[in-house]
């Protein structure tokens, strides 16, 4: 085995473990759900583990990673939140759209940080990636409840200031990242 076989076989590797290992993160951040008074949807750290799966891992294996996250728990394995419908059930409830779009939060991120690496294009990566998750989130509240202002007021409202947060951490934690490719 040549040395470029070598090399490609250890980015492969290292791809394939920073894909599950961003799964599993997931699933632990997952696990530190804080009910908020007033909506079905808890506070966790799902957010920035989502953004920082496409920020560190690219695109691809970001949006790979969170699809895998999302094939666990409709399997029935216990990585989405402790409160709420079980495996694929919870995909159809208020927490469902944030769920979905996961994987093209992750993408999002992925492609926008792959433009340029300083601080103002990681955080608007992040921002874009957590963008589509309130995205995601509104739309599936929006069918569940009938009204926008109410899906506004239950899914995005309370988070907003805790996720500005979560993208200036995100834009931080990834300085040291390698350039993210495909």
């Amino acid at each position: 085995m040549g040395t470029s076989t070598t090399v490609l076989v250890r980015d492969a590797r290292t791809t394939a473990l920073g894909v599950a290992g961003f799964a599993v993160a997931l699933a632990a951040a997952s696990q530190v759900a804080i009910p908020i008074p007033g909506t079905p949807v808890p506070m966790t750290l799902q957010p920035l583990v989502v953004v920082l799966a496409g920020l560190w891992l690219g695109p691809v294996a970001g949006a790979t990673s969170m699809a895998l996250y999302l094939a666990a728990g409709m399997a029935g394995l216990p990585v989405f939140a402790p409160m709420g419908a079980p495996g694929f059930a919870r995909l159809l409830g208020p927490t469902g759209g944030y769920l979905w779009a996961y994987p093209v939060a992750a993408f999002v991120a992925g492609v926008v940080v792959t433009m340029r690496r300083d601080f103002a294009y990681r955080v608007l990566a992040a921002a874009a990636g957590i963008a589509v998750i309130h995205l995601g989130g509104f739309l599936q509240l929006l069918v569940l409840t009938g009204s926008a202002e109410r899906a506004l007021a239950l899914g995005a409202t309370p988070f907003v200031p805790l996720d500005l947060l979560k993208v200036l951490t995100a834009a931080a934690l990834s300085s040291k990242t390698p350039r993210a490719t495909a």
